[in-house]
C-alpha cells in the first residue's frame, strides 16, 4: 500500500472493488446441497439395511461410498464446481473432507510421492484432525473426571 493512501482510502476502494456477497441465496444454495448430500447418504444407509445389513455396517457403508464418491468427483473436477455452487454445503458433510484431502493430493502428485504427494496431502485436512483429536482427549479426560 502506497503510503499516501490513508487506512480509510484503502478501505473505500476495497469495498468499491469487492462485489456484493448475496447471503441469503448462499444461505440457500448451501442448505439444500448440503441437504441433498445428507439425503443421499441417509438413501444408502437405507439400501445397505434393506439388504440385511446392522445399522453399524450400514454406517460405515454410507461413509466409505461417500468418500470414495466425492474422491471421484474431486478427481474428474466436479466437486469444485459443485463448491463454488454451494458453498459451505459441499464442504459441512463428510464428502467435504474426502475432497479437503483428495484435492491437494492431486495438485502436489506432480512434486513426487514424498515430498509432494505425502507432506501436502493433509495440508488442509490436517489441522482439522489434529483440533479434533485433541478436543476428544479433552472431554474424555473431563468425562473420566466427572463420571
Amino acid at each position: 500500500m502506497p503510503k499516501d493512501i490513508t487506512k480509510e482510502q484503502y478501505s473505500d476502494m476495497v469495498k468499491k472493488a469487492s462485489p456484493d456477497s448475496p447471503v441469503i441465496t448462499n444461505c440457500i444454495k448451501a442448505f439444500f446441497v448440503g441437504g441433498i448430500i445428507c439425503t443421499i447418504g441417509q438413501l444408502i444407509t437405507n439400501c445397505c439395511r434393506i439388504f440385511g445389513l446392522s445399522m453399524e455396517q450400514s454406517s460405515n457403508y454410507t461413509s466409505i461410498i461417500l468418500v470414495i464418491t466425492a474422491s471421484v468427483l474431486t478427481g474428474l473436477g466436479l466437486y469444485s464446481k459443485l463448491g463454488k455452487f454451494a458453498g459451505a454445503g459441499s464442504i459441512v458433510p463428510i464428502t467435504g473432507f474426502s475432497n479437503s484431502v483428495t484435492a491437494p493430493a492431486i495438485e502436489f502428485k506432480k512434486e513426487g510421492f514424498i515430498l509432494g504427494l505425502g507432506a501436502k496431502i493433509f495440508i488442509v485436512a490436517g489441522p482439522v484432525i489434529l483440533y479434533g483429536v485433541l478436543t476428544s482427549i479433552a472431554v474424555g479426560i473431563v468425562y473420566y473426571i466427572l463420571s
